[in-house]
């Protein structure tokens, strides 16, 4: 009889996700909490983060959890001068997202089994935006995007975190793609972490976006400029957190807006923020 020419899981993994920001805790603490989701924040690295979801609307709704993530990644990523790695996986695919900046996210999606599903140009970009090696790091990431058929979706994932850790990325004992979002809590509550509990209200959503100020974020975004170059990224903010916003709210995406809402926030702080600044 013929063999099977790929190792098939064990179990088909359920849906799972991790956010990492190229950013200590302290830093990504203040923007991570305007998302309003209950989430777990643990160094992972140097120079790193990772956010675990408590909460798991995927499960919840009819939102696939790839969705849910790109719109959490993008709405860090607006809000912040470092970019935010979405990991995720569920039953029939695995990828990642990464987010930085206005910069239009950019992806890659293996389906279970290990077949790439995606353009290899994404992981060019991935290799650029994040200042990998060009030719080490990029020789690593082609490589995930042939054919290998002994490698399934998590061993890809795998071999995409053996990239992340020669740029001083370290995930915690325990926090690795494929396993179930209660095996990634469990492991994260382990570890030293930040509980981001969901914001009660408009008032402690408002404090909150003062303590982003406070603890010069949006300085930090816009180093040596001056009133009238804040002014226009800001107006630039809320020109596309404003059609981002409805649209989240027409196709009742929590992902896309809270991306919307949180460009709207830092628009309208930016503003504030503008006027306490000197004029060019």
């Amino acid at each position: 009889m013929p063999t099977e020419p790929r190792t098939a899981s064990k179990a088909r993994p359920a849906p799972g996700a991790l956010l990492l920001c190229r950013a200590e805790p302290e830093s990504v603490a203040p923007v991570a909490r305007l998302l309003r989701e209950d989430m777990l924040l643990a160094p992972a690295g140097g120079e790193w983060s990772v956010l675990v979801p408590e909460g798991r609307p995927w499960l919840d709704g009819d939102e696939p959890v790839d969705r849910v993530l790109t719109g959490w990644a993008t709405a860090l990523a607006v809000g912040a001068p470092w970019p935010v790695l979405a990991l995720w996986w569920d039953a029939d695919r695995a990828g990642y997202t990464l987010a930085a900046g206005f910069r239009r996210p950019v992806g890659y999606v293996w389906l279970t089994n290990g077949t790439p599903a995606g353009e290899d140009e994404a992981m060019r970009t991935f290799a650029a935006r994040l200042g990998l090696d060009p030719v080490l790091d990029v020789q690593s990431l082609d490589e995930l995007t042939r054919p290998d058929p002994v490698a399934d979706a998590r061993a890809r994932m795998r071999g995409l975190i053996a990239v992340l850790t020669r740029a001083g990325m370290a995930l915690p004992d325990g926090l690795a793609p494929g396993e179930s979002a209660d095996h990634l809590q469990s492991a994260a509550r382990n570890q030293p972490h930040i509980r981001l509990t969901e914001l009660s209200g408009w008032r402690d959503t408002f404090r909150a976006e003062l303590d982003v100020v406070e603890g010069r974020t949006l300085a930090a975004l816009f180093p040596g400029a001056g009133g009238t170059q804040i002014r226009a990224l800001a107006l630039a903010q809320i020109t596309l957190g404003l059609p981002l916003t409805a649209w989240g709210l027409r196709r009742r995406s929590g992902g896309w807006t809270a991306a919307g809402a949180l460009l709207l926030g830092h628009g309208l702080l930016g503003l504030a923020y503008a006027f306490t600044q000197p004029r060019d």
